[in-house]
């Protein structure tokens, strides 16, 4: 099974980060922009935490809080889980699973260098029993 920089080596090492003082509103004209459903939210050069669709709709939707008067800061998801690039995939998903998260920022000699979602550790997951697949395919035609 591949490893967290497998997944960053396809998709890419673009972050679209935010900061905790900015409201909420700013925040989702971002993502939907940007087309992501989280954003890591940096302060000082340092991952401080989280913001998602998930915090928005528990946070501020249901608790009848304005999105242009609250801050990330005051919504985010704190201490984020995050993993290494040489994290293995499976790891991820179980990581994923247990702890009720879709995003997992990724951590390298304390920088945030890449964030990947339940969508790319799914995609590569099928693209990996994808290939398997069909070397098995080749095997069984050649013998």
């Amino acid at each position: 099974m591949g490893t967290v920089n497998s997944i960053l080596k396809s998709k890419g090492y673009t972050i679209f980060s935010i900061t905790p003082d900015i409201p909420v509103y700013n925040a989702l004209e971002i993502m939907v922009e940007k087309n992501v459903s989280a954003l890591p939210v940096i302060d000082n050069g340092k991952l401080i935490g989280i913001f998602s669709e998930r915090d928005y709709a528990r946070k501020v939707v249901l608790k009848g809080k304005s999105s242009k008067e609250t801050s990330i800061g005051d919504i985010m998801t704190e201490d984020a889980i995050t993993v290494g690039p040489g994290n293995r995939i499976e790891d991820c998903m179980e990581l994923m699973t247990s702890k009720f998260t879709r995003h997992l920022p990724v951590i390298e000699n304390d920088q945030l260098i890449g964030i990947i979602s339940i969508g790319d550790v799914v995609k590569f997951m099928i693209e990996e029993q994808q290939f398997i697949i069909e070397n098995m395919e080749h095997y069984i035609k050649s013998t």
